[in-house]
């Protein structure tokens, strides 16, 4: 028995509620087996970020190299890159697997900020990401995220012309932050569009976007379409929020199981 595997660039999160110990949850839960980097280690708890350290970049690059030159990668699942020059050696070492492997899968969760607000890199984090833009096969990101990317209060669909401009063939951009009872996710692609209307559950969660990405990313390391992958992710995501558990006080965390 095989499993594909998904390469991660993703934040320590000592809470296990978000950043690495989701991805390698949900990437597990959808069939497939993660290769996680950490990027940046973080001090935070299941609410706030404290502060962000990023890892040296020769050593994500030698690790990096150490997984792709025996290990055949099927996805890429990037989070945050915690410097600039941690995202240049992800792009990079995504440059090398598509030198082999040109459709290779690329999915970023571009986390500019925790939940509440705290900074999770030091410096610009939009800047950060600019090397890896161009690479991404999905980009999916929240409304402020898609804001921030944007660059303006544009409509949805100006937003995602803009990062499809900017290199990325699909957005996602998730409605969570967004009001009223029902959850709108919105998929703008490559001559496709389609929205998914969820129920909004109670209650705050650590970690659902971390989630909801390495979800697609597995799901695509395994052959499934774009249309499939995504609407398989957002109901497992969702069941995951909704068998949420309390580790303390302030946001669940979901059941990725």
């Amino acid at each position: 028995m095989t499993r594909p595997s998904v390469l991660i660039f993703a934040g320590l999160d000592p809470s296990g509620g978000a950043g690495i110990a989701a991805d390698i949850l949900a990437v597990a839960a959808q069939g497939a087996h993660a290769l996680p980097l950490v990027t940046t280690l973080t001090v935070q708890d299941n609410d706030h970020v404290f502060d962000a350290l990023a890892v040296d970049s020769e050593i994500l690059a030698r690790q990096a190299h150490a997984l792709i030159d025996k290990i055949e990668v099927k996805a890429v699942k990037i989070g945050i890159p915690g410097s600039r020059a941690n995202a240049q050696v992800i792009a990079d070492v995504i440059g090398r697997l598509r030198r082999q492997h040109p459709q290779l899968p690329v999915v970023l969760d571009p986390v500019l900020a925790s939940g509440h607000g705290d900074a999770l890199a030091r410096g610009d984090a939009v800047q950060a990401l600019a090397p890896l833009l161009a690479l991404v096969t999905l980009i999916v990101p929240n409304l402020p995220e898609a804001i921030a990317l944007s660059g303006a209060e544009l409509t949805l669909s100006q937003q995602a012309q803009v990062l499809h401009a900017r290199g990325c063939l699909h957005v996602l951009i998730t409605g969570g932050h967004g009001p009223g009872a029902m959850v709108r996710n919105r998929w703008f692609g490559l001559g496709a569009e389609r929205a998914w209307n969820w129920p909004r559950l109670p209650g705050h969660f650590h970690g659902s976007g971390c989630t909801l990405a390495a979800a697609i990313a597995a799901r695509l390391a395994q052959g499934e379409p774009m249309a499939l992958a995504l609407a398989g992710a957002q109901a497992y995501c969702h069941q995951a929020l909704a068998a949420s558990y309390v580790i303390a006080p302030g946001q669940r965390i979901p059941l990725r199981c």
